[in-house]
């Protein structure tokens, strides 16, 4: 359950369920557009803190203006941020999705960093958003707590490869492919190459039992990840935002 709101089923609850899940990914801060996925929808959003301005302050703002509307927000923190990552639960985040994992020993320190002992080592407070400003008792808060999702991506070759090693590690809920980095990594090879190796990275993690998140440019490739398996489905906002504005400006005219 995310701070602030009545009680209603956790993400992590409905993807044990079965449900297919559909988010966007927003880079851009504005609580408005937050405001807008929940009134259209949307199950989830993403604040990317990786590669986005987002600070904390308006973290916090992103969050009370989901919350109001019931949404669940997840947040992008950056490679290997235990610190960022505490105060991002603290501040009443559903979950968080943790960049460059690429091995499973890499996977159970970012788990690790989400829970709390002994599970993990994440420091222990109620006073906190996520803790109701110290209103809820300690077993009520860990309970709370027991719903954060953890998602990791993979965006290496090396990662692929040691795909199903990280999505079998205890406290992994979901395993996001990040296309970009995998493409740099291995120099750019097509995106056959790419769909090849997504695919079976896909495949190891529902063998694993995990869920897998799949980011997409639009709807009909949301239909297409979540008939290829996928139940945590991502919309990359900056490419849905700018293909809406491209398609309002008219074409040039033909030169003579």
């Amino acid at each position: 359950m995310t701070a602030g709101t009545g009680r209603r089923r956790s993400l992590k609850r409905r993807l044990a369920a079965g449900e297919h899940l559909r988010g966007a990914l927003f880079r851009l801060p504005s609580e408005t557009l937050v405001e807008m996925a929940a009134v259209a929808g949307l199950d989830y959003v993403v604040i990317d803190c990786e590669h986005g301005p987002v600070d904390l302050l308006a973290l916090q703002h992103h969050l009370l203006a989901a919350a109001a509307h019931g949404l669940d927000v997840l947040v992008r923190v950056g490679e290997n941020e235990p610190a960022l990552s505490l105060r991002c639960l603290d501040l009443g985040a559903a979950g968080l999705i943790h960049p460059h994992v690429d091995s499973a020993e890499e996977a159970r320190r970012v788990v690790a960093a989400d829970r709390y002992p002994p599970a993990g080592r994440r420091g222990f407070a109620t006073y906190s958003r996520a803790g109701r400003f110290g209103t809820v008792t300690a077993a009520e808060h860990l309970a709370a707590a027991a719903d954060t999702l953890v998602v990791v991506m993979i965006e290496t070759g090396a990662a692929c490869a040691a795909a199903a090693g990280i999505a079998a590690v205890d406290g992994v809920d979901a395993v996001l492919v990040g296309p970009a980095d995998l493409a740099a990594d291995l120099g750019f090879p097509g995106p056959e190459e790419i769909g090849r190796l997504t695919a079976r990275t896909h495949h190891e993690v529902r063998a694993a039992g995990r869920a897998v998140m799949a980011i997409v440019p639009g709807a009909e490739a949301a239909r297409a990840a979540e008939q290829a398996g996928a139940h945590l489905v991502l919309y990359n906002m900056t490419h849905v935002l700018m293909d809406a504005f491209q398609a309002l400006v008219p074409p040039l005219p033909a030169r003579p």
